[in-house]
């Protein structure tokens, strides 16, 4: 792939068909399951240098994971490239200003229910819960 400029635009309408804003499950302390607000845009190895465009044009130090997960169900996938942002700076600073109310269609609406989720969850923790605040505040509208 030719190095070439991309657009906030592009990016925007990229994550609309292939990102997903979701939750990614740890455990803290004994039996304590946590939910913890995640960027995930996921795609075929063969994109790897467009994931690693989209990280440099948003400003993110985040590792591309490269893995192979062959499934149980018999289907032959090949080897994935995933950047994952959970980092509560990175959300906070970078990913929710960059897609607030700039999303359309479906993935305008799973936003704002993660958002949502964010701060009605009771597995989400308090901290990333600020997350949920200024959203309601209207503090990422000025942005």
């Amino acid at each position: 792939m030719q190095t070439k400029k991309i657009t906030a635009e592009y990016i925007r309408g990229f994550i609309e068909g292939v990102g997903t804003f979701t939750f990614t499950t740890s455990s803290r302390g004994f039996n304590k399951k946590v939910k913890i607000p995640t960027f995930q845009l996921r795609m075929n190895i063969r994109d790897k240098r467009l994931i690693e465009l989209i990280r440099g044009h948003l400003g993110l130090k985040n590792r591309v994971y490269v893995y192979h997960y062959p499934g149980t169900d018999g289907a032959k996938r090949g080897p994935q490239v995933m950047l994952i942002v959970r980092e509560i700076g990175n959300l906070k600073n970078i990913i929710i200003p960059f897609f607030y109310d700039k999303l359309v269609g479906y993935k305008a609406a799973q936003f704002n229910k993660w958002l949502e989720s964010i701060g009605k969850d009771s597995e989400v923790p308090e901290g990333f819960k600020i997350l949920y605040r200024l959203h309601k505040s209207g503090w990422f509208s000025k942005k």
